[in-house]
């Protein structure tokens, strides 16, 4: 029995089994994408083979995600919406940095639970290398961290009870920020180690130096 035939909804199956089981062919789909993209290549795959492995049809496929690049973010908007949810939960009395470094760590030390349900964190740190390494992607990667960072940036402000179109402070703020974990994941896909400890340890090295990179005499 192909997973078409098993979750096809027949008219006696309930709505809540129907979306479980809708659920369940979506993941699969995603699961086996990443894995062919992480192992065969992202441009080398095409959507025939990831149906196929799922034993659904190209149709199939195209009802959950919009083509190749749509399954390769899909974790990827998970995992932004986890950090903005940990920045919105931080105390109000951190300030804007310390309230974006301790998100990113929170966000980190959940990762796994967040995505056990639907990919290992093992093959979505594997994606990311992948990101990192395909032109086509990492334009898309781009596009969409400056998109995060708009909203961080409202986030912030909002926090701080300022107006970010009037205020350049939270845009300066979350840009500088940004800009730090951007090279260290750039550090981190180009390098051997491809565990999330070593994002994470690349990462805060790099944000400790961001203070004395800005406001130090680098001559002295």
């Amino acid at each position: 029995m192909t997973v078409e035939q098993h979750t096809g909804a027949g008219p006696a199956l309930r709505p809540g089994l129907r979306e479980k089981k809708k659920q369940r062919t979506r993941d699969a789909l995603l699961r086996v994408a990443l894995e062919l993209f992480t192992t065969k290549g992202y441009e080398e795959t095409t959507v025939d083979e990831i149906a196929d492995a799922v034993e659904v049809s190209q149709r199939t496929f195209f009802r959950y995600f919009a083509g190749k690049e749509a399954a390769v973010f899909a974790v990827q908007e998970t995992v932004e919406s986890h950090f903005s949810a940990a920045l919105r939960a931080r105390p109000a009395e951190e300030n804007p940095f310390t309230a974006m470094r301790r998100a990113v760590a929170v966000s980190w030390e959940t990762l796994e639970e967040t995505l056990q349900p639907v990919v290992p964190l093992e093959l979505y740190m594997r994606t990311y290398q992948v990101i990192e390494s395909t032109p086509a992607l990492l334009a898309v990667h781009l596009r969409r961290s400056a998109e995060l960072e708009e909203e961080t940036a409202r986030l912030i402000a909002e926090r701080e009870g300022l107006d970010a179109d009037s205020d350049p402070r939270p845009r300066v703020a979350v840009a500088a920020f940004t800009g730090v974990m951007r090279v260290a994941g750039g550090l981190w896909g180009r390098g051997e180690d491809t565990g999330v400890d070593a994002l994470r340890r690349l990462t805060e090295e790099h944000l400790d130096h961001l203070g004395p990179a800005l406001a130090g005499d680098w001559r002295v």
